[in-house]
């Protein structure tokens, strides 16, 4: 029977190189592979190229590997909430692809589908398409590295003409994600918005790990509950169902007045 199933976060990330590049799931701190995260943080990996919606924040989530400069490039459709991920773009010290949040995802998903390539209308008109958007700086405040100029055609769609940018698939050397439960062959269920950039990561990583709160048997799960087929996922690391999950910004409603009362 295939058993997908390590015996920790530390085993199953062990054999990612300096330089590896890895999708990493989550949606702001929902679903972050926290546990292959700190894994991977305490073995002293480096150099690492990440492609991710976020970067986590300043201590949680891809934010502790960062903050350790363990992270030479990001590509990212958000980075809005890590004052550290500025201080390092700003500076010159980190490389950033900033790229459209729906864009993002279809290369991904474009990644783990075989799919080299394939046009869009996000982006056209702008920086993304027409090239010169900072990546890098150097330690004089100029740009170092700026993004290419990409193709761009016209489709006919609906029977008016549109133009379309060309953008490249996602595959990476490994991806870390995390479901709310999955079975020893691989297949996984993840949890509301955790279901979000999680199974894409999974799909574009060439090995791709992931930790779950709840292991289970073959069989148990209802096949037409499975969010990500097993034919997708490599390892399997059970974190158990209280690993710590973390909230952006805690908001609730004022309480109601009793005036009068």
């Amino acid at each position: 029977m295939i058993d997908k199933t390590w015996g920790s976060a530390a085993e199953a990330v062990a054999d990612i190189p300096d330089g590896a590049s890895l999708a990493v799931g989550g949606f702001g701190l929902s679903g972050n592979p926290i546990a292959l995260i700190e894994a991977l943080l305490a073995q002293g990996t480096g150099e690492l190229r990440i492609v991710s919606n976020n970067c986590g924040v300043d201590d949680w989530g891809l934010g502790v590997l960062l903050n350790a400069k363990r992270i030479s490039k990001m590509t990212s459709s958000y980075v809005g909430e890590n004052k550290e991920f500025e201080r390092q773009f700003l500076s010159g010290e980190l490389e950033l692809e900033l790229t459209p949040q729906g864009t993002l995802a279809e290369k991904l998903r474009a990644g783990g589908s075989g799919i080299a390539a394939f046009y869009t209308q996000t982006g056209v008109g702008t920086q993304v398409a027409e090239g010169g958007l900072p990546r890098k700086y150097a330690a004089d405040g100029s740009i170092a590295v700026a993004s290419p100029v990409k193709d761009v055609r016209t489709f006919e769609v609906g029977g008016t003409p549109r133009d379309f940018v060309l953008e490249e698939a996602i595959v990476t050397d490994f991806s870390l994600v995390h479901a709310l439960r999955g079975d020893r062959h691989g297949n996984l269920v993840f949890n509301k918005a955790a279901r979000n950039f999680n199974p894409l990561a999974a799909m574009a990583g060439r090995v791709c790990i992931a930790q779950v709160e709840e292991l289970v048997e073959p069989g148990e799960l209802d096949p037409d509950s499975i969010h990500l087929p097993g034919i997708y996922v490599h390892r399997i690391v059970e974190v158990g169902t209280g690993i710590e999950k973390r909230i952006e910004r805690r908001t609730i409603a004022a309480p109601a007045t009793t005036e009068g009362a």
